[in-house]
């Protein structure tokens, strides 16, 4: 079992979003790392606030800096365009940090569990990212299986299974 050291919170949501989100890259999904709207995050906040990559660009440009800055002087309060992208990433679960590692695809915990093995990804090659998306999605994933507890004893599981 792997265990999760990332700060992000395994919710079924942002499970869904990095599968999608790598989905999409597989498919074609226009990505250009140097675009707000087309980068790692940018293509994450497509899927999860059902935005164009034009639109999210226009909202990061209230802010300055790339996301990884952005995330920083995030404020849940202001309703400022970019807060609002900031803040929807927040809810599905993932932190100011995890939006740091996201863009530059460097959280240990997901580099160690790449298929192949740890190695280091170019944060601008969309396999890598489709790579690492993949994998934060999988450990996710198992850290929130592993939180579910089944409340029956064992014996009364198998006596439901043999009525």
């Amino acid at each position: 079992m792997l265990i999760l050291t990332t700060m992000a919170k395994p919710t079924l949501e942002l499970i869904e979003a990095l599968r999608q989100t790598a989905n999409n890259l597989k498919n074609g999904a226009h990505y250009a790392w140097g675009n707000h709207g087309a980068c790692n995050c940018g293509n994450l906040l497509q899927t999860v606030a059902k935005l164009s990559k034009e639109e999210i660009l226009t909202y990061a440009h209230a802010g300055i800096g790339e996301w990884t800055e952005l995330a920083v002087d995030f404020c849940p309060i202001s309703n400022a365009p970019i807060d609002l992208l900031l803040k929807k990433l927040q809810e599905i679960g993932l932190t100011p940090t995890d939006i740091h590692h996201l863009e530059y695809l460097d959280d240990r915990t997901v580099l160690n569990q790449l298929p192949g093995g740890f190695r280091w990804l170019k944060r601008n090659q969309r396999e890598d990212v489709i790579a690492y998306f993949e994998t934060f999605a999988l450990i996710l994933e198992e850290s929130f299986l592993a939180q579910i507890r089944i409340p029956y004893p064992p014996e009364a599981i198998l006596e439901l299974q043999e009525a």
